[in-house]
């Protein structure tokens, strides 16, 4: 039963609740206009203290699709926030409005927060490095959608691995199904995270570490693509210096497999070459649509809508 529960972490879902919100998100994607109304009379109030285009959009369109209303902010410094007011005493009050309220914070544990003071469900769009669990549904929705599942593949993570908290939340989901194996591609300054790379060795899942990109796309059944985030770095130099580490062309697609995907979870800057999105197995734009079903799928969920 996910009626009024919070997403802070994929781990907050179980394997078949997460079974259960993406086979409904497909339902949708197949016929949209059967769920035009399942919200009507909800209210999501979107509380995005940074920047962000896809999440907030996404979020807006899927409650709007399913005959819902939206509220919010796009920028922090709109909010009472600014006159000193705590996260705590924002989530007390918006709580009183709305049905549901999806939030992003640059702060890591913001949402976990933000859910101990909430009456009704936080989804967590994204906090820090730490989470981002509806991209991971998006995610999963969109390798279900193109691959037909997920047990067996191999996944290889390429770019800000360190940083990526798309990249942390897409491992711990994929790593609860059987045979998956993962291929971690990345400058030394910009490897996994010590924590993550325990939890993977805890529980004897199987992955491989990689600098350079040519010599494992062959072994990949999706390669997901990250940006050099210059917003988490402290020294601007050390961002130039590592920025362009990783660019994916039309050369290095020849060694890939032929129903191998590209997954980013965007924005781009450059790390993917404009060339690479004519190729059909360039998925990031698919991607995206994907993700407006799955927060529509969770949506009617969290609200006990469906």
């Amino acid at each position: 039963m996910l009626k009024g529960r919070h997403l802070i972490e994929p781990g907050d879902l179980t394997v078949s609740e997460i079974e259960e919100i993406c086979s409904l998100a497909e339902q949708m994607i197949v016929d949209p206009n059967a769920f035009q109304d399942v919200c009507r009379g909800k209210i999501l109030a979107t509380l995005f203290f940074e920047p962000s285009t896809r999440t907030r959009l996404s979020f807006e369109a899927a409650m709007l699709h399913l005959g819902g209303t939206v509220e919010g902010f796009a920028d922090a410094s709109v909010t009472s926030g600014t006159k000193g007011e705590t996260l705590a005493d924002t989530i007390r009050v918006v709580s009183s409005y709305v049905d549901v309220i999806a939030m992003r914070n640059p702060k890591e544990g913001a949402a976990l927060l933000a859910s101990k003071y909430s009456p009704v469900p936080i989804i967590n769009a994204g906090d820090g490095g730490h989470s981002h669990p509806t991209q991971t549904l998006t995610d999963l929705v969109t390798i279900r959608r193109l691959l037909g599942g997920y047990e067996g593949l191999t996944i290889g993570f390429c770019g800000d691995l360190k940083f990526g908290r798309t990249v942390h939340s897409l491992t711990q989901a994929m790593s609860r199904y059987n045979n998956v194996k993962f291929v971690f591609i990345s400058p030394k300054e910009l490897c996994m995270p010590d924590y993550m790379i325990k939890t993977l060795d805890a529980s004897n899942i199987k992955y491989t570490t990689a600098e350079r990109l040519e010599d494992v796309m062959g072994n990949l059944d999706v390669l997901y693509m990250t940006r050099v985030q210059k917003e988490r770095f402290f020294n601007e130099q050390d961002y130039i210096r590592l920025k362009d580490s990783y660019i994916l062309d039309h050369e290095k697609m020849k060694l890939a497999k032929q129903r191998m995907i590209v997954l980013h979870p965007l924005p781009r800057v450059n790390e993917i070459a404009p060339e690479v999105d004519d190729d059909p197995r360039a998925a990031y734009f698919k991607q995206v649509k994907f993700g407006m079903y799955a927060r529509m799928a969770l949506i009617s969920k969290v609200t006990g809508c469906l």
